[in-house]
């Protein structure tokens, strides 16, 4: 029997994900049920609990991984891109525009809500959300010591203190739009790199 690469390991994980989305969009995670995932992907109810042995919290927090991963790596690159550090409104303007292009950023909250109830999914979920912060924080502390006269102290507490802050821009911007029929998208983004002015 022929050994399975972790390419294809990957790329069907991805494809399962995929379906997963694409399913709980339409159906949100309470309806969702693997054999909707399984219909959806053509691969059997063994292939997804072979990639996803916690079956449809797993997945459902692991859809959510991929959309905070995509935001750390966005931060990453574009800090990469550049010799100036990334002032506060700019790493907010930076994940909020993220989250405005993912289409399943809409079911967010509903996930919130599984991992206040679910350890699994706080589990996996709050991983995500850690190494995010941690990106925030490293990002933050860099900018903090190169403008010590607009900070308060130390530029790492600064950062340490301050990244959580800059974090939940985006399930503020992802609640407003669910929540809020007047919710002004533009004027939030356009507002975000002021946000932080001293």
């Amino acid at each position: 029997m022929p050994k399975v690469t972790d390419e294809h390991r990957t790329a069907r994980r991805e494809e399962i994900l995929d379906a997963a989305v694409g399913c709980f969009m339409l159906r949100g995670y309470t309806r969702t049920s693997i054999a909707d995932i399984v219909e959806a992907s053509g691969l059997s109810a063994g292939a997804i609990y072979g990639n996803f042995p916690g079956g449809k919290g797993e997945l459902f927090a692991s859809v959510a991984a991929r959309v905070l991963e995509a935001r750390r790596a966005e931060l990453v690159d574009r800090r990469s891109g550049s010799d100036v550090p990334l002032a506060p409104g700019e790493l907010m303007a930076t994940i909020v525009g993220g989250i405005r292009g993912e289409p399943f950023s809409g079911i967010l909250p509903q996930l919130w809500a599984e991992a206040l109830i679910d350890p699994e999914i706080h589990g996996l979920v709050r991983g995500v959300f850690e190494r995010l912060k941690e990106t925030i924080r490293a990002q933050l502390a860099e900018w903090a010591a190169a403008n010590p006269e607009r900070i308060d102290g130390d530029p790492g507490e600064w950062a340490r203190r301050v990244a959580p802050v800059v974090l939940s821009a985006g399930p503020g911007f992802i609640l407003q739009r669910a929540l809020l029929d007047d919710f002004d998208e533009e004027a939030f983004l356009a507002a975000l790199p002021t946000a932080y002015v001293r």
